[in-house]
């Protein structure tokens, strides 16, 4: 079966960025990994909520960048905030409308269910004070995006 993984690129802190994405989320786990002679984590492939990614220390030669992120889709403020939290300690930062750059370098998007069901609805003039909310915020506010979209 022909399979399509996200293949990372990493300096040299692919192995701290698997311990944090395993600690992060709680299915995750190591589908394998090789190791150079020294002990230090040359490549590894992990699954994450079902999603293979694989990620590799290749050096600096190629950097990550916000051309390329893992979207989240999340139910809970308490699952955006425990989640964006976790990926932005240690050095990360939070950007605007839910995105976020670890402290890995990869960048990441943590999107509430709620905010695609709201910014689909038929009634543009609520999907657009929705999305004028969203434009506004950095975390993503679960309450403000459904005050917004209600015209609060």
């Amino acid at each position: 079966m022909t399979t399509i993984t996200p293949f990372l690129w990493f300096d040299d802190n692919a192995g701290p960025a698997v311990e944090r994405y395993l600690e992060v989320f709680d299915d995750a786990e190591i589908v394998d990994e090789n190791r150079m002679p020294d002990g230090t984590l040359f490549i590894a492939t992990i699954r994450l909520h079902g999603q293979t990614l694989t990620l590799m220390n290749g050096g600096p030669d190629h950097r990550l960048s916000e051309a390329f992120s893992l979207s989240v889709s999340v139910e809970t403020q308490d699952e955006v905030d425990t989640i964006s939290d976790a990926l932005i300690a240690g050095g990360g930062e939070q950007g605007p409308c839910g995105w976020l750059v670890d402290a890995f370098g990869l960048s990441w998007q943590i999107i509430p269910t709620l905010l695609m069901r709201l910014m689909s609805d038929p009634d543009r003039e609520k999907a657009g004070r929705t999305q004028a909310a969203m434009m506004q915020m950095k975390r993503l506010d679960l309450q403000a995006l459904q005050d917004a979209y209600d015209g609060v």
